[in-house]
């Protein structure tokens, strides 16, 4: 196919609800992806903002832009996306949501590999890019090798890992052929179905490396999207639902393909929503309860072959009934990079457990990596312009490893290359717990030049994390538990910016972050993004 002038072939198909705001960007990226996109069909699913006139006044201007117009809300993305696909005349369909966009080039790089592999469906590199940092984060990296076609998904199982729809190109007949649809009305985590019954159909699969679509994520939006919206059990409960019904497809089509979902389900839903069950005790119970009979459908197979941090937090929740007095602690083992804080349990034989109460087996422990332990570091102020470091050691697996130094690595967390200072010495704690400790310096007022080295302006944002190494040659890298007063605000005074404000913060999963503000501006811009937070969270309410 000739890039200078490819033939229409492809449908982009543009969902929207009250989305007025956002659309149009989302319309201009598809028709903006050149003569390969033949229309864009945007679906007004019966908006009550200006949604519909923004299509139609696009449409007066786009010949290429269609517009239908839903008269009754759907309550879902579903069935919009079938009308769309109904409304479509092109031998390739492409769908788009309404504030997310394509990258240009996107559709003609994916029609190019459909057409030379014959694929009936061909899939593309995804990001999801926090907003307002920009900070693109790419979805399932590694799962796919560009260049590779997979003939059959059974060859693949873990394919199952990437459940979206939005960015891979799909032979329309193939969809006709196997009366593929998206479940109808308000069914949420529609992607799940659908993507199971693609699977489940074999397709041969093209994969390239282009970046094809941009997922845009606003976590402080007034109304967030469906799957950052998980502040009540009907979330979860919905995206059981939706799992059930994908793992079933898939088992009924191919053994192999049920089970990588199962495994799925545990090693990547479970453990999102472990680790934010929060503080509310009506949702930790309502969870539980709902995630315990779930979880009994399983096979103990499939809880075998799911990874060790993924099995033992089921059977810790198959060990009780109600969430156990140290829920928290089980939130911070299921963050990533995974924690497990003391007290360490064993059996009266030595074997490693969750805690006295629950005596669950940790079972595969003494054979993990060291860069895969759930260690935890405590850090804590030591004066104005140092941490001090706390190391746990974890039923002496690290012990056996010899930590030797400690290093703080600090990432942007707009995106970019780590900062590492230089490491330290550990020592054993003096107290004869089973610790090593050392005492870092912290000069944020040179870590703050850095950033403004790396085009980090007004306000940044870091991750603080450790790379610790030890005297058997391996090293682990994770994250640090703040203590102590370290989550003090301080505006301190700066030989380069007259004033720097720190804001320590604590992540949602627990780990320590910082905010820094380098003089008067970034000072001023920091005090309007904490208003500008309070704002959203307050209209979000």
């Amino acid at each position: 196919m000739s890039s200078a002038n490819p033939p229409p072939t492809v449908s982009v198909v543009v969902i929207a609800y009250n989305d007025a705001g956002l659309v149009g960007e989302a319309v201009t990226s598809a028709l903006a992806q050149g003569p390969v996109v033949a229309e864009v069909i945007a679906v007004n699913d019966a908006s009550s903002d200006g949604t519909a006139q923004v299509l139609d006044e696009l449409a007066a201007v786009h010949p290429r832009l269609k517009v239908v117009h839903r008269t009754e809300n759907s309550g879902g993305c579903g069935t919009p996306r079938n009308d769309g696909i109904a409304a479509a005349s092109s031998p390739y369909v492409l769908f788009l949501d309404s504030d997310d966009v394509l990258p240009p080039g996107a559709a003609e790089a994916l029609v190019r590999a459909a057409e030379e592999h014959r694929a009936p469906v061909t899939v593309g590199a995804c990001v999801r890019r926090e907003l307002p940092l920009h900070h693109d984060v790419p979805w399932v990296p590694g799962l796919y090798t560009p260049g590779e076609v997979i003939e059959r998904p059974s060859d693949r199982p873990e394919l199952v890992r990437d459940t979206l729809c939005v960015n891979k190109l799909y032979d329309r007949s193939f969809l006709e052929k196997h009366a593929i649809r998206f479940p109808d009305g308000r069914f949420v985590y529609e992607d799940f179905a659908f993507t199971a019954r693609v699977l489940a159909a074999a397709p041969r699969i093209a994969v390239i490396g282009d970046l094809v679509y941009v997922w845009h994520v606003r976590r402080d939006a007034a109304k967030v999207s469906i799957s950052l919206d998980r502040k009540d059990v009907g979330n979860w409960r919905a995206r059981v639902e939706a799992h059930r019904t994908a793992a079933r497809t898939l088992a009924a089509a191919s053994p192999e393909l049920g089970r990588a979902c199962q495994v799925k389900f545990l090693e990547y839903d479970l453990r999102m929503y472990v680790r934010e069950l929060g503080k509310d005790p009506e949702y930790q119970a309502a969870w539980w309860t709902l995630t315990r009979a779930y979880l009994d459908t399983f096979d103990e197979a499939v809880v075998e072959a799911a990874a060790p941090h993924a099995r033992w937090i089921v059977r810790v929740l198959r060990a009780t009934a109600t969430p156990p007095a140290d829920v928290e602690r089980l939130t911070r083992f299921a963050a990533e990079p995974p924690r497990l804080l003391p007290p360490y349990a064993t059996t009266a034989d030595g074997v490693p457990v969750w805690s006295e109460e629950l005596p669950v087996e940790l079972d595969g422990l003494r054979d993990m990596p060291t860069a895969a332990l759930p260690v935890t570091i405590d850090a804590e102020p030591a004066g104005n312009a140092a941490v001090r470091l706390r190391l746990h050691d974890l039923y002496g697996r690290l012990a056996a490893a010899g930590p030797r130094t400690v290093q703080l690595r600090f990432l942007p967390r707009a995106g970019g290359d780590p900062v590492l200072a230089q490491p330290v010495e550990l020592s054993r704690d003096e107290d004869g717990d089973d610790c090593w400790t050392a005492v870092l310096p912290f000069r944020l007022d040179d870590l703050a030049a850095t950033g403004r080295r790396l085009g980090l302006r007004r306000l940044q944002a870091w991750h603080v994390g450790v790379v610790v190494e030890c005297a058997d040659g391996s090293s682990l890298l994770t994250s640090l538990r703040p203590r102590g007063g370290l989550l003090r605000r301080r505006a301190l005074p700066s030989s380069r910016y007259g004033v720097l404000l720190t804001q320590p913060y604590r992540t949602g999963s627990g780990s320590l972050a910082l905010r820094l503000a380098p003089g008067a501006a970034g000072a001023l811009y920091l005090v309007r993004n904490r208003l500008d937070r309070a704002k959203a969270g307050r209209a979000s309410r």
